[in-house]
């Protein structure tokens, strides 16, 4: 399903609070904590053109966020980044001063981040980051998983040294009890997703988001004219759009939000014109943008940029997985997770339908930027899905060294 933005706030600016947060400035903060991680550098950009050729376009790149930073999600970029900045904030405080990255590791700063608990409900991505980043900082974590997340995924959050804990129900209720157990202990919340009061720290996970989108404007021969990027709750979609209107002002590209139909809760606040709460169905394959309530800051940053929005069934995103880790001749071969591809989905889905390839522009002049926003990070389900262990998806280790 398709649906142009009607809504009344489009094509309005961005509120300052969100133009300060996602614009150049606020990438640059992100940009700086990266640059103080041991083993961080820029993720691939990838061309496509045997894929660009066979859909009728002039070209497409993925960013492949599959490599980033040990955690093979986008997702490394946002929880982390918010932790240190947090404790930076405490830092200061009890220190009488300010204190700057640069300082994240010294004993003063360590001894501030001991006495602090990091709380945050996951799918899986969101919550490995928000652990990671408690790690490195010497702070604790605790992370709640609904349901439906995966053992493995469970495993690998808790290699990070969090404490798990299991919320029976969706995400959205892991989220409710994450943060009411938090409130209870004192604990900081790192959520992704934002609600009433609560927008700053979400803020901070989407400006962590930026540096992904710095990076491609620096790799990309030409400015795009078309991005597709998935959405769970919001925020990277949210933080894409409005970092390339705020670099590229008029010549941002058409931008399109892309939902798993079975979860679409952004598409369905396009279709009511406010965030709603969708109904709980059959879970999605896309596990990572199961969520049923969209984040009101991204809400509030989509309803003004996107020029879209869609859906895309699990088949779609099931069919990515498998054509990318199969490429047409001349194309990589890229391990996408179950939800990595939606973004690639939904151009796909897009110029096979009349009325959403008109209301875009998508034709042979359309320069596509999508994210793999995830690569295998349940190694197991994917193999199940693709029928190859990722790490022998195009002899990988041959070609990425």
């Amino acid at each position: 399903m398709f649906l142009k933005n009607t809504h009344i706030d489009f094509g309005k600016p961005l509120s300052a609070t969100d133009a300060d947060m996602l614009g150049p400035e606020g990438a640059a903060h992100a940009q700086n904590y990266l640059s103080h991680r041991d083993g961080h550098r820029p993720t691939p950009l990838l061309a496509l053109p045997g894929l660009s050729q066979a859909l009728g376009v002039a070209s497409i790149h993925v960013k492949d966020e599959g490599h980033r930073l040990g955690l093979g999600s986008f997702k490394a970029l946002g929880g982390a980044y918010a932790v240190a900045r947090l404790v930076l904030d405490e830092a200061s405080t009890r220190l009488g001063r300010a204190v700057d990255m640069a300082e994240l590791q010294t004993p003063e700063v360590r001894a501030v981040a001991a006495t602090m608990t990091f709380a945050c409900a996951t799918d899986g991505n969101h919550g490995r980051s928000v652990a990671q980043g408690a790690q490195l900082v010497g702070a604790r974590s605790v992370i709640s998983v609904h349901s439906g997340v995966s053992a493995e995924r469970v495993a690998a959050i808790a290699r990070y040294g969090a404490e798990m804990v299991r919320v029976e129900g969706t995400y959205d209720d892991s989220v409710a009890e994450a943060a009411r157990v938090a409130t209870e202990n004192g604990w900081t919340i790192v959520s992704d997703t934002a609600w009433p009061g609560y927008e700053r720290i979400p803020g901070l996970v989407m400006q962590g988001y930026t540096a992904l989108v710095r990076e491609a404007l620096q790799q990309l021969p030409e400015v795009p004219t078309h991005v597709f990027v998935q959405c769970g709750v919001g925020g990277i979609a949210a933080a894409v759009a409005a970092h390339l209107a705020l670099e590229l002002g008029e010549n941002r590209p058409v931008f399109t939000v892309v939902d798993p139909a079975r979860a679409a809760c952004m598409f369905e606040a396009a279709r009511a014109g406010r965030p709603v709460a969708v109904a709980h169905a059959e879970p999605t394959v896309m596990a990572m943008l199961e969520c049923y309530e969209p984040s009101p800051i991204a809400w509030r940053i989509l309803s003004r940029l996107a020029d879209g929005f869609m859906t895309v069934e699990d088949a779609d995103a099931i069919a990515v997985m498998n054509r990318l880790a199969r490429p047409a001749a001349g194309d990589p071969a890229i391990v996408s997770g179950e939800s990595g591809g939606a973004g690639l989905a939904g151009l796909i889905a897009a110029l096979s339908d009349p009325e959403a390839k008109e209301a875009l522009g998508l034709d042979e002049t359309a320069r596509v930027f999508v994210i793999n926003t995830e690569g295998a990070t349940d190694p197991q389900r994917y193999e199940e899905l693709v029928g190859i262990a990722p790490d022998k998806v195009g002899h990988r280790m041959e070609t990425s060294a």
